[in-house]
Order: C-alpha cells, then sequence, then structure tokens
C-alpha cells in the first residue's frame, strides 16, 4: 500500500516515518499528479492557513477535494485537521482555503497560542489499551459535529467535554500529533481503513 502524505508544510516527515515503521509506502503530496495510484492520504499537522494558501498556488484544492469526495482514506491531523472540516471559526482575516468533507465545525485556537501547547493521556477505545499519549501544539477542537461523525476521543475538565479526535466513514481526524510520539496506534488504526475501501480498484488518477 502507498499512502499520500502533503508535503506542503508540517510534520510531513514524522507521518511517513511511522508508516515505514508500519510497513507502507509513502509518497509526498505537493502536486495533483502525485495523488495518482495512492491508497489514502493525511494532511499533517503545521500551520493550517499556510497550507491553504500553498494548496491554492500549487492547484492542489479541487483535486483534493476530489479526493476526498471519492470516498478515500483521508486523516488530518492538527492543521490538516482543519483542513478537513467543513466549517471553521476563530479564522485570521479573510478566512483560508478548506477542502472540507467532514462534517464538523472546529476552533482553529481552541487551547490558545503556542505557549499553551501541552500534553495529556487520552483514551480511545478504538486503540484499546493502555491509554494514548497526545500532544497539543497550538491546537484546534472540535466545537460541533454532525449526525454521521462518530467521536473516538475527548478531553474533560473544560466548560464542556472537547472533542479531539472523529471518524466519518473513511476520514479520520485528530487535534493532536500522533507522529511526535512513539506509539503507532493511531497509524495502525488509520491502516485499517484501507480494508474497507470498494473493490473498484479506482485511483484518484480517474479525478485528477
Amino acid at each position: 500500500m502507498t499512502i499520500g502524505v502533503l508535503a506542503l508544510q508540517g510534520a510531513f516527515l514524522e507521518h511517513e516515518a511511522m508508516l515505514r515503521r508500519l510497513g507502507a509506502q509513502t509518497m509526498q503530496v505537493r502536486k495533483p499528479a502525485h495523488l495518482a495510484g495512492l491508497d489514502g492520504l493525511i494532511m499533517p499537522g503545521g500551520e493550517s492557513t499556510t497550507m491553504g494558501l500553498l494548496a491554492e498556488q500549487w492547484g492542489l484544492v479541487a483535486p483534493l477535494k476530489a479526493w476526498v469526495r471519492s470516498g478515500r482514506p483521508t486523516w488530518g491531523t492538527c492543521a490538516g485537521m482543519i483542513l478537513l472540516s467543513n466549517r471553521a471559526v476563530g479564522q485570521k482575516v479573510g478566512g483560508q482555503p478548506l477542502i472540507g468533507g467532514l462534517d464538523v465545525t472546529v476552533n482553529r485556537n481552541y487551547f490558545g497560542r503556542q505557549r499553551d501547547s501541552f500534553e495529556t493521556l487520552l483514551t480511545a477505545s478504538v486503540l484499546g489499551e493502555p491509554p494514548i499519549r497526545a500532544v497539543f501544539i497550538r491546537a484546534p477542537a472540535i466545537v460541533e459535529t454532525g449526525p454521521g461523525v462518530t467521536v473516538l476521543a475527548s478531553l474533560p475538565g473544560y466548560d464542556k467535554e472537547v472533542i479531539v479526535a472523529v471518524r466519518q466513514g473513511n476520514l479520520l481526524a485528530t487535534a493532536f500529533h500522533p507522529e511526535l510520539t512513539d506509539d503507532l496506534r493511531w497509524h495502525q488504526y488509520f491502516l485499517t481503513f484501507l480494508q474497507h475501501t470498494d473493490d473498484q480498484g479506482h485511483r484518484a488518477s480517474a479525478m485528477v
């Protein structure tokens, strides 16, 4: 299997390293043609506004939207979760491009600025035991979900339970950075999505 990692900016190298440890091949995605032949795609953490603007400049927005609409496995982490969301609040003046597809509303800077970054342990039943380490760096959070979205992990201790990981079909989103830990379980979980895609053998090359 070959997993693409959007390589416009951010922690794409770390995702590649995790995937290779699990035996997957990787492809850095910077152009529409790079989507051809991929089995899955990760949108990494970084700076979502910068990533969105670069995607516009390099002609990737429409192909990425088509990729997500096709139902292929896609995972957004931190900034990638923002890009994957249908709606985002707390945007900079002028907004930013969103790829969309995930029926959630994201607050871009829910946890504050860079100095407010933190680590904690999360419980996610889909990953089993023990709890998993989660690294939040100037992190977003999901403040609203649509009816087809399953909450996988949340944080207590705020005004209400804060959603930080969700799944909708073949779309996965995490507000934190699994690629900055040594725990492979989130990446293993994402690779299981490839087992549930259709048997038609269609690829992104049909869309770009």
